[in-house]
């Protein structure tokens, strides 16, 4: 749905501003797709450019990725995760054979064991980043604080390294992915560390339910409105306010209709969707009271069975005529 606001801020029907991001990277299209009605890129997926490849690109062809990337949003910020590979997402030419993946040699495990591939990406970011300084490095699947010192380390020696080849290079803000449970505990020991959070909904659903989501057998285990994803998102969102950590929701949920009002009455008030999502999204919002989504998300947060709180919301959207954005099946 497109309507005369789809390309104005979003913001709820009482005035309260939302950002919306966009998820990108997906696409084969070397051009990122322009939205104008976001705020910026929340996530860039950075693997498309290693998935396409018959092997390792080299810095410079990484370093014109990016850079087109960033130069379709010169005067917004754009969020690049690092090379998030292993689960679903296998390189062609580095087969990795495991018997769980999923918790096998993924995301930031894989890159800390390569820092010359990790270093070269970082240094093509970098590189990227100079004529528009509107960069920032999300780190995928932390789980300890080891992890994200390590990975602070590199980004620190490749940004001492390009730094000396280009003074106009600035050091980026840096975040890290909420989407293995354990960082639910950690965010008060790395809050110095950090610049913002991001939450990858589809994988944090998935070890907290310990449910493949890939995985029909167990499929209707894998619940996005599931009593502890709920919860464990309001305790996010409680804590990083605490901090003073800047959070954004980047999984599927964020871009979900029902899943998108349910987190601004969580809380949240950045959500990152695909540019498919963006204007439906924007338009639940402009008709939508914040106080009459907080009440939804304070009911849903003691409700015990997830079939509860998404019956709550359809019948929500029946309430306000927005019957029309759910997703048949869709759950």
């Amino acid at each position: 749905m497109v309507d005369k606001g789809s390309k104005e801020p979003a913001h709820t029907k009482d005035g309260k501003r939302i950002e919306v991001l966009l998820n990108a990277g997906l696409s084969a299209d070397t051009n990122i797709a322009i939205n104008q009605g976001v705020d910026g890129v929340g996530l860039y997926r950075t693997e498309i450019s290693f998935l396409l490849q018959h092997r390792f690109p080299s810095e410079d062809e990484q370093m014109h990725q990016y850079a087109t990337v960033l130069g379709s949003y010169p005067d917004k910020r754009v969020v690049m995760r690092t090379l998030d590979v292993g689960g679903d997402k296998a390189l062609p030419y580095l087969p990795i054979e495991e018997d769980n993946p999923f918790l096998g040699w993924r995301g930031i495990r894989f890159t800390l064991d390569h820092p010359d591939i990790f270093l070269i990406q970082i240094r093509a970011m970098l590189r990227a980043s100079s004529k528009h300084k509107n960069l920032s490095i999300l780190l995928p699947m932390v789980s300890s604080v080891q992890e994200l010192d390590d990975a602070i380390d590199f980004i620190n020696q490749a940004y001492e390294e390009v730094s000396l080849l280009d003074e106009d290079i600035q050091r980026p803000q840096i975040g890290v992915m909420v989407e293995v449970p354990s960082m639910l505990y950690l965010l008060p020991l790395v809050a110095g560390r950090i610049d913002f959070v991001s939450v990858g909904t589809n994988d944090l659903t998935q070890y907290l339910l310990a449910v493949d989501r890939n995985n029909a057998r167990v499929s209707e285990v894998y619940e996005s409105m599931h009593p502890a994803v709920v919860n464990a998102l309001k305790q996010i969102e409680q804590t990083c306010s605490q901090l003073n950590i800047p959070v954004c929701i980047c999984g599927e949920l964020a871009g979900d209709p029902m899943g998108a009002l349910l987190l601004v009455g969580l809380g949240y008030d950045t959500l990152s969707m695909n540019t498919s999502n963006v204007a439906k999204v924007k338009y639940l919002l402009r008709h939508s009271d914040s106080d009459d989504l907080k009440a939804l998300a304070d009911k849903a947060l003691i409700m015990p069975y997830g079939d509860a709180i998404y019956t709550m919301m359809a019948d929500y959207f029946e309430q306000k005529g927005f019957a029309g954005f759910i997703r048949a099946g869709k759950r």
